[in-house]
């Protein structure tokens, strides 16, 4: 690891800034930004970095997604800026920077304001788009405090969408041999991916409208199985205009919050639909790096004898968050506890537990939903709440996290992803998270005191930024609450709270603080292992050693998922639908631009093994 990170605090406040604003300044925001953005397009033509640092604050930070850098970079500061530019700016050929009649003034906060505008610009490659937000300073300049420029297109290559669809009509019995052909690849495609959950389809879908050759290989019998396979009770937590997909976005006919299987049978079709190349019932049982790069993979099917070889110049592993293998601790005297031990991946239905007593170790998304599906049922369920959790109630929260883009009637799902990945995350870590945080449980209190009454342990998240780093560093921890809250308040869900199982007898369970409980079953909701692990297994020791953490973020606020590897060709997918709606364009794109030879030079981050600084 990195060395750990405290962040600091960024919010550029008027105080901070040591001004005020212009009583007009809202019905002025667009001669602002239009003043700004010309100096700004006559300093950057001229490719004078003095120029254009001074049209910036001193720790302004600019963050650049694969347009400048061809890597997930954010640069903090005059110097860092200054060094990002002076490396940059001439052998990416900036140029034909053009005004988009997009300004908003925002206040997010009483003491914060800004103006936020848009540019497009291309590269010698590349159609990309800028995002800037301007602060007042003490001179009464405006200056930029964020900047974003994202990759949007290739030039030579756009995506085989609308205009550019396919035109010739094509009769059925052809196409269905067309299909049959595509899907038994008699030659190598270019790029294989483990996987046919939501990363592996969206990316493969991005990857075939780029005319790049994808095998996508799922080890179950249907796309889809893994949500099928979850607990009855599952529904999606963030709302549906949160979670649309690439190219078929869910009909206004859809449910707010998705049902599990629902979701199931949406990814099967959206794979028909799109006619994605699925190995269903297939495993990949290995993967060697050649000395030239490409990698032979092994992929055994099911209904084949014989093992096929793939030369592949892109292997993508998306097999979802951690290694697959449940996450049990080991407690003395398991063997002598008359009960059952399971894990949450293994819980179906509430069914299964009547007249029982049952324990749920975890405070997470999932330890909720399968204590309230039990409660629901009248099961005596307890949850073990070893340490403090956010919670949260979307409903009422979503205005905090996501809700002025993603709402009925929002803006177009790409501008609202564009605005929202220009924020860097050292702005949010730096204070907008902790005041979103507060907000929500200022807004919850009445929920959140009565949680606290029967002695369930509420918390802002880690370093009280709410979900953020809660999500980012540890992969969970947090609670979106559809139901449980209620049946807790209401004590038909127990709360034991501050502690951990010390050993198990035989009717149940010793705790660390000395107490003991009678039960007839433990549920562990304590997710999977290092998701490095499935890298060993599949490429070896050699490979996975190579490879980063897949949680947490670097020093520069950036994630270590959706970037080019140190090792050549080798890719990490997941998360939730919107991180991978935004990003596995740009995985793509970064693919096909491989494949076209238009990356000459990268200016990238460290991406090794010890890149993650833990916040602390």
């Amino acid at each position: 690891m990195a060395p750990p990170t405290t962040p600091s605090f960024r919010i550029p406040t008027l105080e901070r800034l040591g001004a005020s604003l212009p009583a007009n300044i809202e019905s002025n925001a667009a001669q602002v930004a239009k003043e700004w953005f010309q100096q700004f397009t006559s300093v950057i033509s001229k490719g004078d970095v003095d120029g254009i640092l001074s049209l910036f604050c001193e720790d302004a930070l600019w963050r650049d997604a694969n347009a400048l850098t061809w890597d997930l970079r954010t640069f903090e500061g005059s110097a860092k800026i200054r060094t990002f530019l002076e490396a940059r700016l001439k052998v990416t050929g900036v140029h034909a920077l053009k005004w988009k009649e997009f300004v908003r003034y925002q206040k997010p906060f009483p003491d914060t304001a800004w103006v936020l505008g848009l540019f497009n610009f291309d590269t010698e490659v590349a159609l990309c788009t800028g995002v800037f937000r301007l602060v007042p300073t003490s001179t009464g300049q405006w200056k930029a405090y964020t900047m974003f420029t994202n990759l949007d297109d290739l030039k030579s290559f756009p995506e085989q969408i609308g205009p550019r669809r396919r035109q010739d009509g094509v009769p059925g019995a052809i196409w269905l041999e067309q299909r049959r052909h595509e899907m038994e690849f008699e030659t190598s495609p270019t790029v294989l991916i483990v996987g046919g959950g939501q990363s592996g389809l969206m990316l493969a879908a991005r990857l075939k409208y780029l005319d790049i050759s994808t095998l996508v290989v799922e080890k179950d019998p249907c796309i889809g199985d893994s949500w099928r396979k979850r607990y009855d009770s599952l529904c999606l937590h963030f709302p549906v205009w949160f979670d649309h997909m690439p190219y078929i976005p869910f009909p206004s006919t859809w449910p707010k919050y998705t049902p599990g299987p629902k979701m199931a049978e949406w990814l099967e079709s959206y794979a028909k639909l799109l006619e994605l190349n699925v190995w269903t019932s297939s495993t990949v049982l290995g993967a060697t790096q050649e000395p030239n790069g490409k990698w032979t993979v092994q992929v055994q099917r099911l209904d084949s004898q014989t093992k096929r070889i793939f030369r592949v110049n892109h292997f993508v592993i998306a097999t979802g968050q951690g290694d697959g293998i449940p996450r049990i601790p080991e407690i003395p005297n398991q063997n002598v506890f008359s009960g059952s031990v399971i894990h949450s991946s293994q819980y179906k239905r509430a069914a299964s537990y009547k007249n029982k007593k049952v324990l749920v170790v975890g405070a997470g998304n999932s330890a909720h939903d399968i204590a309230s599906d039990l409660a629901k049922d009248g099961i005596d369920v307890t949850l073990l709440q070893r340490s403090s959790t956010f919670v949260m109630n979307l409903d009422k929260g979503w205005k905090y996290l996501g809700g002025s883009l993603y709402h009925e009637g929002g803006p177009p799902i790409e501008m609202a992803d564009l605005l929202t990945h220009s924020m860097p995350h050292l702005l949010l870590e730096g204070g907008m998270a902790q005041r979103g945080a507060k907000a929500i449980m200022a807004d919850q209190k009445e929920m959140i005191d009565s949680l606290n009454s029967v002695g369930y342990k509420t918390s802002l998240g880690l370093k009280d930024a709410g979900i953020l780093l809660t999500l980012k560093q540890n992969g969970g921890g947090h609670y979106f609450d559809v139901g449980a809250t209620k049946l807790i308040i209401e004590k038909k869900i127990k709360i034991k709270s501050g502690t951990q199982i010390k050993t198990y007898d035989e009717h149940g369970v010793e705790f660390e603080d000395g107490t003991r409980l009678d039960i007839d079953a433990v549920i562990y909701a304590t997710g999977c292992g290092d998701m490095r692990n499935f890298i060993r297994l599949l490429c070896g020791d050699v490979i996975a050693d190579q490879c980063p953490p897949m949680t947490g973020v670097n020093e520069e606020g950036e994630m270590s998922w959706f970037r080019a590897f140190p090792i050549k060709g080798l890719w990490y997918m997941h998360g939730n639908l919107s991180l991978n709606r935004f990003y596995t364009k740009h995985v793509a794109m970064y693919i096909k631009a491989e494949e076209e030879s238009l990356i000459k030079t990268r200016y990238a981050a460290d991406i090794g093994p010890d890149c993650i600084s833990l916040r602390v």
